[in-house]
């Protein structure tokens, strides 16, 4: 049986993601790709993980350098996010960023951000899930996380 692409593609658009934006450094040159699949994955060890498209041409820049770095959005971070997606441009013109321990970009306007080497990559179809070993981790107290949903971004708003 065979499921219909487009069916499948509205039918996951119904089930809303974070939005992160996974960094690595070639030499020096900052690299970022925007992650909605990026998940906890363990405690112990405290591992993370996302899945990235195989053919990803700065994914298999990253991955060379044996780590990443993980920024958590805002949802006052849409324009960095679509900075980023729509590839126009220089993104990093203009953010702020510090390298962490494995030189990783490290955005600090981010709600939450790690340091990660590469723990393990296996297939998954037409993408590969990469999980990480954090070796740091930043928490920011303040903002909400950027959410996307059916095509648009949105705010968390908890249930009072």
């Amino acid at each position: 049986m065979t499921i219909d692409g487009d069916l499948y593609r509205k039918v996951l658009g119904r089930y809303p993601t974070g939005v992160t934006l996974v960094t690595g450094i070639d030499e020096a040159e900052p690299l970022a790709i925007v992650i909605g699949s990026f998940t906890s994955v363990s405690m112990q060890p405290p591992l993370v993980g996302f899945f990235i498209g195989a053919g990803s041409q700065t994914w298999q820049r990253i991955e060379k350098t044996g780590s990443f770095g993980v920024n958590v959005l805002s949802d006052e971070q849409a324009d960095l996010s679509n900075g980023f997606f729509q590839k126009e441009g220089d993104p990093w013109e203009g953010t702020e960023w510090e390298p962490m321990a494995s030189g990783s970009p490290m955005i600090p306007s981010c709600l939450a951000n790690m340091d990660c080497s590469i723990y393990e990559v296996s297939d998954a179809g037409d993408h590969f899930f990469v999980s990480g070993l954090v070796q740091e981790a930043i928490y920011n107290n303040v903002g909400s996380p950027l959410v996307f949903l059916g095509g648009n971004y949105g705010q968390f708003q908890g249930a009072s």
